[in-house]
């Protein structure tokens, strides 16, 4: 008779899945989890483009801005570098954007999300993969963007200094993580609150305003100005676009990467934790 049949007690469950453990699976399975992003993407081309399309407020805002620099430079920027810059917003806000707190806000009010929590990946890494997937397809969009940035700006770019092109490769991953990041925090606001996408709106209102997306940060005046200057915003596009433009120098716009990386740090921490926070709850109420 075996101890089982005799009475004794069950052998314990399996410890938990560690952290780390969690991470090598979920980079094996990368690949995969990238390969089915850009199938997404391949097969929901129509929005895709649609949403490229409707991307063009720095096209708008470089011809207001063309028309007041006719009559004059604004500070550093005459028609010439308002060009260079909403050129360089376009692109950067085409690359390192995404959508997770729309998907993330479907899915906790549908109750999809309860599948995507049963697998063993963790969902925000087939969330990472699937948008990084987009990246190639945007960066193939932007192409003509960029041919023209580079037609029109000649050397005020960064090609001919390499520590700020560096700082630019950098400075676009910090960006997109940034923005990832922020975007699970937004998106777990839907495990406690039914409005979440309601505070995006918001959140996207002062993100154009403190990010450069509208109009320069050094265009900006007084309290905003230095607001912009400290936000999180402006690590989120206007970093790498002054880096892109030649408007940082090498040793400012090193110092910037570091705080725009020190921002990255504590998004993430932030994001994890509310994640955790709303998936507790969202058990809880049997989601």
């Amino acid at each position: 008779m075996t101890a089982t049949a005799a009475g004794a007690a069950p052998a314990p469950p399996p410890p938990p899945i560690g952290a780390g453990a969690q991470a090598l699976h979920a980079a094996r399975a990368f690949p995969a989890l990238l390969r089915i992003g850009l199938a997404e993407v391949v097969a929901y081309r129509a929005e895709f483009l649609v949403w490229i399309l409707t991307t063009n407020m720095p096209l708008v805002m470089l011809a207001l801005w063309h028309a007041v620099a006719a009559d004059g430079a604004v500070g550093r920027f005459g028609q010439h570098q308002f060009t260079v810059y909403y050129l360089g917003v376009l692109a950067v806000r085409l690359l390192t954007s995404n959508w997770v707190a729309w998907e993330m806000s479907m899915q906790v009010r549908e109750g999809t999300l309860a599948a995507k929590l049963l697998r063993p990946v963790h969902p925000l890494y087939a969330f990472a993969a699937q948008h990084l997937a987009a990246v190639p397809m945007r960066a193939l969009t932007i192409t003509p963007i960029v041919g023209i940035l580079i037609y029109t700006a000649g050397r005020d770019l960064v090609g001919h200094d390499l520590r700020l092109a560096a700082v630019l490769v950098a400075a676009l991953l910090g960006a997109w993580l940034l923005n990832f990041f922020l975007m699970v925090m937004l998106g777990s606001l839907a495990f406690f609150i039914e409005s979440a996408l309601g505070i995006y709106e918001l959140w996207f209102a002062v993100y154009s305003i403190f990010s450069g997306y509208l109009v320069p940060l050094e265009t900006l005046r007084g309290w905003v100005r230095g607001a912009a200057r400290v936000l999180p915003f402006r690590f989120m596009l206007a970093l790498p676009v002054e880096t892109m433009a030649g408007l940082l120098g090498p040793g400012e716009a090193a110092r910037l990467l570091a705080w725009q990386w020190l921002y990255v740090a504590g998004a993430a921490t932030g994001a994890l934790a509310l994640w955790r926070a709303g998936v507790r709850r969202f058990s809880a109420y049997g989601g």
